[in-house]
């Protein structure tokens, strides 16, 4: 049987170099913020004809407007989100739709605030750390009749570890994309790493829970020897769940359209990440922190 564990200080190492090019880019740029952060202006035309939606960005992008997104609303009716606008420069806006596309009606427009203020990204920011120690507690408490020496509430913060590693890999992404090809976030990368937080700690816990058995079916087995076995008896169902996701997900990126791009990158990013890091981060932690401290 292969032995997956002697390696852990490399998967550690593995996951530092993938991090800290993302750390230090969001650290020095940030991220780039959508018009979700930032406000802007909604503009909703209607078109005589149906049109193509990325010609209609093009027009906008010609005009050396910022797109936020662009979405459908009816027969021939398309709203569009906007960094914020001059009256001017909406005018020549129109007068340009007016020429590539024939006459158009202006429908709608609107100053709207951020959807997301400062205030609400606190409380989210609230709620992950609310969340993340409810998910310490309640895995110290699922697994408190682990024999000893092994700690029920290391479990716990090993799948948190695991949850913020995929977190940095991910925001880290986008901060290297921000940085080099203008990629900005909105909601839909917010709901992107939500999702992916639960992903992570659900593929954490099916191999804590093959390590839970194991150890009480294995008492007096040294603690790397049950989790290798552990990892090894749960890969094949990461793995599978994973592909099956992700086959998924690259549909979605090659079909699925330009405005839900970037929402599914994110999550391409973190479902792998998140695989990655339940089998090779948070156990390979368990292990190392049972060899130093669990005697």
């Amino acid at each position: 049987m292969v032995n997956l564990m002697r390696f852990k200080i490399w998967y550690f190492v593995f996951s530092l170099l993938i991090i800290l090019p993302g750390l230090y880019y969001l650290l020095t740029s940030g991220l780039r913020l959508g018009i979700d952060f930032t406000g802007g202006v909604l503009l909703e035309y209607k078109f005589e004809k149906n049109i193509n939606i990325n010609e209609l960005k093009q027009t906008f992008i010609q005009d050396g407007v910022e797109v936020g997104q662009i979405s459908s609303a009816g027969s021939n009716i398309y709203i569009i989100r906007t960094k914020p606008l001059e009256q001017d420069k909406i005018n020549k806006i129109k007068t340009d739709l007016n020429n590539n596309f024939g006459k158009v009606e202006e429908r709608r427009v609107e100053n709207v605030g951020p959807v997301i203020g400062k205030e609400l990204s606190q409380k989210a920011l609230i709620a992950i750390f609310l969340a993340s120690l409810m998910i310490v507690l309640y895995i110290a408490y699922s697994f408190r009749r682990i024999p000893k020496p092994a700690s029920s509430w290391r479990f716990g913060i090993a799948a948190v570890v695991a949850l913020i590693h995929d977190v940095l890999v991910v925001v880290g992404a986008f901060a290297i994309l921000g940085k080099f090809i203008n990629v900005e976030v909105d909601t839909l990368f917010i709901t992107a790493l939500l999702t992916i937080i639960g992903f992570s700690v659900h593929d954490t816990i099916v191999v804590f829970d093959r390590i839970r058995e194991n150890l009480l079916k294995n008492i007096g087995k040294k603690f790397i020897d049950v989790a290798n076995l552990s990892v090894i008896q749960t890969l094949g169902r990461s793995l599978n769940t994973t592909l099956t996701v992700v086959f998924v997900l690259i549909a979605l990126l090659l079909f699925g359209g330009e405005t839900i791009k970037w929402f599914v990158v994110a999550l391409l990013a973190g479902i792998i990440s998140g695989t990655y890091s339940s089998i090779f981060n948070a156990t390979a932690l368990l292990v190392w922190w049972e060899e130093k401290l669990g005697h």
